[in-house]
């Protein structure tokens, strides 16, 4: 120990030995950051992995410690990503064309699995995206038209992501959710045509639901018509008189109503009965 107080570069050459050992060994690991740490280029274990079931606020991040020279740390996102997809031609089975530009969201729950299968978390998401390309063109390719531009699309989605995420587990991911943003025809006559038939389609039938109306109109007011007929007759039927009386005045208003009208009647006329306060004899 003498003999290195006494050698300053023999001391400096430890130290930074040492320095050197000491940065080999420890490494932070960040809070949105797993570390898969490799033993001679094989997974060993996972610092702070992510476990859906874990407290809240329980973490394992912070100051780790590996063997120098034999472990490598290799850091792996906790964080939800996204999955941008590029706009895919589906044909629907009414054979129309549609471009859909989707998108999805991952996360890495096998980190171990996804640096033995694909590396890194950019090529995990290629290889999701081919998948779930494959099965937006498949799964979409069974609709007709008119379901992929409806809220039932969603139903349609669930199960894409389903299906995707059994793949995805080979990538040590799990697909979170997966979305259509924007469903269009394709431009030109393409789009034309269908917009030709979309508004045949709607004509059609805003000419069924007003036909559906006036003949429900028609058997209301028939309904009506009977019911106030009866009304009429049921209540005539207890006072003739005024039956009579009634219906003179119904006559009196329809002859007289423009006020030019003159009738000549003799003196004992069934028109005029009402006229003389019924004092003729019928």
């Amino acid at each position: 120990m003498d003999s290195l107080m006494r050698n300053p570069m023999l001391l400096a050459g430890v130290g930074f030995a040492a320095v050197v050992l000491a940065m080999a060994s420890f490494y932070t690991v960040p809070e949105t950051k797993q570390a898969v740490v490799l033993r001679l280029g094989k997974p060993e274990r996972i610092v702070n992995e992510y476990d859906p079931k874990a407290p809240f606020g329980e973490s394992g991040a912070g100051l780790a410690i590996k063997v120098p020279f034999i472990e490598d740390v290799r850091f792996v996102d906790k964080r939800i990503m996204d999955l941008d997809m590029d706009a895919q031609t589906v044909l629907s089975t009414d054979q129309l064309r549609l471009v859909v530009d989707a998108f999805a969201r991952f996360r890495i729950v096998d980190p171990q699995r996804m640096v033995q299968t694909v590396g890194t978390e950019e090529n995990a998401a290629d290889a999701l995206k081919r998948i779930l390309a494959s099965k937006l063109r498949n799964e979409l390719g069974k609709q007709p038209f008119a379901a992929l531009l409806s809220p039932e699309r969603g139903e349609v989605m669930d199960e894409i992501q389903a299906s995707v995420n059994t793949q995805a587990k080979q990538y040590g991911a799990e697909i979170i959710d997966v979305r259509i943003k924007r469903a269009d025809l394709p431009s030109g006559a393409t789009l034309d045509a269908a917009y030709a038939r979309m508004a045949s389609a709607r004509a059609q039938e805003a000419a069924n639901i007003r036909a559906q109306g006036q003949k429900q109109a028609q058997v209301v007011q028939a309904e009506a018509d009977a019911t106030a007929a009866r009304i009429y007759a049921d209540s005539f039927g207890k006072d003739p008189e005024f039956y009579a009386f009634y219906r003179a005045m119904q006559a009196y208003r329809t002859t007289f109503e423009d006020g030019t009208a003159t009738v000549v009647l003799g003196p004992n006329n069934e028109f005029l009965r009402e006229f003389e306060g019924r004092k003729t004899n019928r």
